[in-house]
């Protein structure tokens, strides 16, 4: 009795760990690669993060590299994914530059002090970023000119390191908590004559924690006394964190200093006034590091905001003027209004939206689920099922995040 209770027992482990097996899926945000490097002499990795709906489109995105990735790449891709998704930055392509471990991070941070040999790669480093990793990213992903680079603590000495290279090939830069008090503290005099000569013209942004000793007060001294007013660059204090706790927060504020007022509701849109007024705030939101289009939420709200203020009559022009000043977002936000047609069943005005962006239509999950709407509400059902099947299908294939594919079901 004994052996057959434990011969059943050892038989159910066994079919909880199979449905468990089953039942798993992992949750992938990003990927690690490596290459060889001619300048180091051996072989270097790199994670790469890439923006939800890449593979929908043939769009190109700014990207972002982050020093010490081994330490900082799966928060950092994570916080840059999720201020897209709702709204508060461009999407953007992370990228996680790799050290070989601390004594190789050390190096390649850091200038040459000349009492001690530990330190002084920054030049290798920077020529290989240049040379050999930036033109790896750009051969195998959609780039645009557009790309930051951030580091923290020692990395965040590099990035202003990077920052100060006539030949960076980055034009923008988050500095956290870094590393000023290194070589004696000879940042700041290092920053001066550059900031008076007007040869620093990227925006910037640092920051600080609670820690004392870092030498960041008089490079934000430096700052203040000679950057050009047209310079765009931010100081920020984090006097409730601490060195290691403070990366986090002062990346999130970074980032939104390079998409200021980003992120705008329906709400915010009522306040603004009519629809002409909304399109100019978002033109002038062009202007920012990394520019401006109508990115879903962006157009989910737009469409909102034109039923609340009762502009309905309005939509064909706002539509024109969306065409003109912002043609790669008018298929989405047309795709957006048709949405709120559906739900108020006012089916002859989805049809006509949706036919006027059928050419790029028929290629996104989100006009075959409109439709999908349409027909099943003028009682068509085969046609209905057939566009919905679509929508799963082109979900499928572009690898949509599970949020968006079950917003499709």
């Amino acid at each position: 009795m004994t052996a057959i209770f434990a011969l059943f027992t050892a038989c159910s482990f066994s079919l909880a760990a199979s449905e468990k097996a089953l039942n798993q899926q992992a949750l992938i945000s990003g990927y690690q690669y490596q290459h060889h490097s001619r300048l180091f002499g051996e072989n270097r990795r790199y994670m790469v993060s890439l923006p939800e709906r890449y593979h929908m489109s043939n769009r190109h995105y700014a990207s972002l590299y982050v020093v010490d990735a081994d330490f900082q790449f799966q928060h950092v891709s994570a916080v840059v994914k999720n201020l897209a998704r709702m709204g508060k930055l461009p999407p953007m392509i992370v990228v996680g530059i790799a050290n070989q471990g601390s004594s190789d991070y050390l190096k390649s941070t850091t200038w040459p002090d000349p009492e001690d040999e530990a330190f002084g790669g920054a030049e290798k480093f920077q020529a290989y970023l240049k040379q050999e990793l930036l033109p790896l990213i750009d051969s195998q992903y959609r780039t645009k000119g557009k790309k930051a680079l951030s580091g923290y603590s020692l990395g965040g000495l590099f990035t202003l390191y990077s920052m100060m290279q006539p030949d960076t090939p980055f034009n923008a830069f988050l500095a956290m908590s870094p590393s000023a008090w290194f070589d004696g503290n000879s940042l700041p005099g290092k920053l001066e004559p550059l900031l008076k000569q007007g040869k620093l013209n990227a925006p910037v942004f640092i920051s600080l924690a609670r820690e004392e000793g870092m030498g960041v007060d008089k490079v934000v001294e430096v700052f203040e006394q000679s950057a050009p007013a047209t310079l765009k660059w931010q100081y920020k204090h984090y006097p409730e964190e601490n060195h290691f706790t403070t990366a986090l927060p002062a990346l999130y504020d970074g980032l939104q200093f390079l998409a200021p007022d980003y992120a705008i509701d329906g709400t915010d849109m009522l306040a603004l006034g009519d629809y002409q007024q909304v399109l100019a705030h978002f033109k002038a939101q062009q202007k920012n590091w990394a520019g401006f289009r109508f990115e879903w939420l962006h157009a989910y709200q737009f469409s909102k905001y034109m039923f609340w203020s009762k502009q309905l009559a309005q939509v064909d022009n706002a539509l024109l003027a969306i065409g003109k000043q912002f043609p790669e977002s008018l298929t989405g936000v047309t795709i957006q209004l048709a949405n709120g047609f559906n739900k108020r069943k006012n089916f002859k005005r989805v049809a006509q939206l949706l036919d006027q962006v059928k050419a790029d239509g028929e290629n996104l999950p989100g006009w075959h689920k409109q439709m999908s709407v349409y027909y099943q509400g003028v009682n068509k059902p085969d046609l209905a099922r057939q566009h919905q099947q679509q929508a799963m299908k082109l979900a499928q294939q572009y690898q949509l995040e599970s949020w968006e594919v079950w917003e499709l079901k």
